[in-house]
């Protein structure tokens, strides 16, 4: 029984459901020698080719934290110079072997941790936007920041025509703080602080929900351990923690209540 074309694309790691549809449609994937067409449906006995590359899957699920580099971009696209698969690639992870795609985006001048799957059911859900997942960053502006902004920040703001959630912000520096979002608006923290006249340095993520980037250095991987996978996956709902589950226990069995017998005071 097939499956369809874009699911195939992404539990093999070579592109995102939403950016495996872009692929077909510009003609870059063939089943058995022929262009793909959105619907489609993947047989075991199929050949699929994504940019001329067979796309293949050897069943697992992976999972890596990698630290982006400022001028990696975010895209699977191996047209595009400079792409993320090719910096994890010469980062030691076979790529042609275990395909992975990022979850989201970090732009070209950002640095920091970007998680890459090919657990499409949990790129799927970390990308809702009413996941509210929480996303840190440090970033170092070319002036110390008011508290007007920080404060502006804090309660929402309009960008882009709507509204910005209300994020966390705590002032490390004059000119250097750490945010938190829970939301991933184009550009969104750039154009927060360009609101106010601030230029931003530099900006790094640091932490994506219960994942931190501790010591990992710029341009390396890591795979996930099992407890921070079973973690990532509790939070968005796709595991329960057993230890919270309610222990049932029999219920109590009615027990008669005896009346102690009466002592007899000695007679006097």
């Amino acid at each position: 029984m097939g499956i369809r074309i874009n699911k195939f694309l992404s539990e093999s790691g070579a592109a995102s459901r939403r950016e495996g549809d872009t692929a077909i449609r510009d003609g870059r994937v063939t089943i058995n020698g022929r262009p793909a067409v959105l619907g489609d449906s993947v047989e075991p006995k199929d050949t699929v080719r994504l940019d001329g590359q067979v796309v293949r899957s050897d069943g697992q699920k992976h999972y890596l934290l990698f630290n982006k580099p400022v001028g990696i971009i975010t895209t699977t696209d191996s047209r595009s110079r400079d792409n993320i698969m090719e910096a994890i690639s010469q980062a030691g992870w076979p790529v042609a072997e275990k395909r992975v795609f990022p979850i989201g985006r970090l732009d070209v001048a950002s640095n920091g941790l970007i998680l890459l799957t090919n657990d499409s059911e949990v790129g799927e859900l970390l990308l809702r936007k009413e996941g509210g997942h929480e996303k840190e960053y440090l970033v170092t502006v070319d002036q110390p920041v008011s508290v007007q902004a920080v404060r502006t920040w804090e309660r929402g703001m309009d960008i882009l025509g709507q509204r910005t959630l209300p994020a966390k912000v705590r002032v490390l520096k004059p000119d250097h703080f750490s945010i938190t979002l829970v939301q991933g608006l184009n550009r969104q923290i750039r154009r927060m602080c360009e609101a106010f006249g601030y230029r931003i340095v530099s900006l790094k993520r640091v932490r994506i929900m219960n994942l931190h980037l501790d010591r990992l250095r710029s341009g390396q991987y890591r795979e996930l351990t099992r407890r921070e996978i079973r973690e990532l996956r509790q939070a968005i709902g796709l595991e329960t923690d057993r230890r919270e589950r309610p222990v049932r226990r029999p219920p109590a069995r009615p027990t008669r209540t005896t009346r102690r017998p009466a002592t007899k005071k000695p007679r006097r």
